[in-house]
């Protein structure tokens, strides 16, 4: 089964009803308030929804997913992809795909085209609701412009340094820069300059005029506009000034209509300061009211990765990954290529649901949630990880046969598929032993075992190396005891173990994938505060966080799989019997030659190292 298929031509299970949590009900209730009414169902046109970009389809509610294209998305932002994306759907609602682009030295089209490839694959569409915060700089200079002229903004000429001091702490008030009481007039054509590159980055800013001495940090006249002579990937050259995000986005939210705005608990302390915003600019004339309102829910952490984007961004630089699609990495172009599933993160996203407290979701959640879709339609497969030959000694040389096992046991209609059979096999290697350990039933001199779907053996003896190295184990088979045979049940047997032929199997690159990291937090000796991931610091770490990488994440083999996967196409996924699910690499399988990337065992096997 293939991913590669447009979303909107995907077939998404049906989701269960989903729970109700803080965000549902807040919903719930503006509905019932019709505090959106008129906006959300296209009713008077407001200054907003005359805007070039404002959305013309009705939609009780509106959220959206607004990434910045600075570096690819993680497993993180699937939680809020699919929550914003999840109640659109829910709600008879639009959800808009928005691209946060106010920072041209970080942004690059790669980010843009991945981000759109990353939503679409969690199988979410926007329709025509793909917005970009460039395509508002106009409105949000005519914006900073009417701050300005009501007195809500100023130009501030103070040096970086200087105006730092002047902020103030937690415990003391800030105080008002010498540049604060500046006049319109000044203030506009200061404005005007820095607009069109009169003046060095870092000469200017513009910021709000709030309250220096407000308890919340945010509100000390916080910059809105900052100088930067840097190309934009989409506008060009045309602007030497760029807004900051948190004057941009509340701006984005409200001229899309947007009726509910979830954000992680970072921007908590943002919120005065978005609410501020816009009713400074409703009351100006330039948007409508109600505005849009701000939700904050706990991000997604979780144990054994990292998603701290500056820490993804070492991890690839340094080369301890391959790149941003490495499958160890918790990006989701990295998921994919690993063989997790769309419908495997959503199903994670409504087991973990959303909340206003910060905790920490174990990994092994997500890998149960990948377990449960992969298990209802991969198709079954043998593969022999670790071989080692095993000799039928009284089956003829020439002859061979076909065994039959079904592709998937739950799933009769999906038919069966060919095994052939022949005097050379492969086996594992831990499915012999010259001294069987109590409880011990799989193959070892005296024993019988089933070759599953295929016949009852006895096993003989073994060869070794000039080290001692078991090279090939003998055995005899008895020929009336063939699976889905009259016989097949006349010989009893505690032991049954997989098998492919040595004259047919197909001999394939195999990554047996793991966690990146050794430890549940990396880093730290305990867990860390809750919110470390956020990329505004955290605590230090007592080690180096590298130092917890595993030596054990990735390991190739060449491994023994029955011949049916050689023609395996790239993303299509199997259950290798007994080992867990794999996928054909989508970037390095060829065509007759695919490369298999194990996404999850059958069982957690960290649960398994523990006990």
């Amino acid at each position: 089964m293939s991913d590669t298929a447009p979303a909107k031509n995907r077939k998404i299970a049906p989701h269960a009803p989903p729970a109700s949590n803080f965000i549902r009900q807040a919903i719930d209730a503006d509905l019932a308030q019709g505090r959106f009414a008129a906006r959300a169902w296209g009713g008077k046109p407001g200054p907003a929804a005359a805007h070039a970009g404002a959305p013309a389809d009705p939609a009780k509610i509106r959220t959206r997913f607004p990434p910045e294209p600075n570096g690819y998305l993680h497993i993180g932002h699937a939680k809020s992809i699919c929550l914003n994306f999840g109640l659109a759907r829910d709600y008879g609602g639009a959800c808009h795909l928005r691209f946060d682009d106010t920072n041209p030295e970080k942004e690059e089209q790669e980010y843009v085209d991945s981000i759109i490839g990353a939503v679409q694959w969690l199988g979410f569409d926007w329709g025509a609701n793909l917005y970009y915060a460039s395509d508002y700089f106009d409105f949000m200079y005519r914006a900073a412009q009417c701050l300005i002229e009501t007195g809500h903004a100023y130009v501030d000429s103070l040096p970086a340094a200087e105006m730092r001091a002047l902020r103030g702490t937690l415990t003391e008030p800030g105080r008002n820069s010498p540049y604060r009481e500046r006049s319109v007039e000044e203030n506009l054509q200061l404005l005007r300059g820095m607009r069109d590159g009169a003046y060095a980055e870092g000469a200017h800013v513009l910021r709000a005029k709030i309250d220096m001495a407000s308890p919340n940090i945010n509100l000390r006249d916080p910059a809105i506009y900052r100088i930067r002579k840097a190309a934009h990937h989409r506008s060009g050259d045309k602007w030497c000034i760029y807004p900051m995000y948190t004057y941009a986005h509340p701006i984005e939210d409200a001229l899309e209509n947007i009726t509910h705005s979830l954000c992680t608990l970072e921007f908590e302390d943002q919120r005065p300061f978005y609410d501020w915003l816009l009713e400074r600019l409703a009351a100006a004339g330039l948007l409508q009211r109600p505005p849009p309102q701000q939700i904050e829910f706990a991000r997604l952490n979780l144990t054994y990765v990292v998603l701290s984007k500056r820490k993804l961004i070492q991890l690839v630089e340094e080369n301890h990954v391959t790149g941003w699609d490495d499958p160890r990495l918790p990006t989701l172009v990295g998921a994919r290529r690993r063989g997790y599933t769309p419908e495997g993160f959503r199903i994670f996203a409504e087991r973990i649901g959303v909340s206003k407290s910060d905790s920490w979701i174990e990994y092994a959640i997500l890998e149960d949630c990948m377990r449960e879709n992969l298990n209802e339609f991969a198709e079954r497969r043998i593969a022999v990880l670790d071989p080692v030959r095993l000799v039928v000694d009284n089956y003829p040389a020439d002859q061979e046969e076909a065994c039959h096992a079904p592709n998937h046991p739950q799933q009769p209609e999906l038919g069966k598929r060919a095994l052939p059979f022949s005097k050379e096999l492969w086996i594992e290697r831990e499915d012999f032993v010259e001294i069987p350990p109590k409880g011990y039933f799989r193959l070892f001199p005296g024993n019988s075992v089933r070759l599953r779907y295929g016949f009852v053996v006895k096993c003989t003896g073994c060869d070794k190396d000039a080290q001692g190295k078991v090279i090939a184990v003998h055995c005899e088979y008895d020929a009336d005891t063939k699976s889905g045979s009259p016989g097949a049940d006349k010989v009893k047997v505690k032991g049954n173990i997989h098998w492919v032929s040595a004259r047919h199997a197909y001999a394939a690159e195999v990554r047996l994938y793991d966690r990146l990291f050794k430890t549940a937090h990396p880093g730290k000796s305990s867990p860390p505060p809750q919110g470390e991931g956020r990329d505004r610091g955290g605590v230090d770490e007592e080690r180096g966080w590298l130092d917890d990488l595993s030596p054990d994440s990735m390991k190739i083999i060449t491994a023994q799989l029955e011949p049916a996967l050689k023609n395996a196409r790239p993303e299509e996924r199997f259950q290798f019997e007994r080992h867990g699910y794999f996928i054909a690499d989508r970037v390095d399988s060829r065509p007759g030659a695919p490369v298999f990337n194990r996404a999850v065992t059958l069982r957690d096997s960290w649960v398994k190292q523990k006990e």
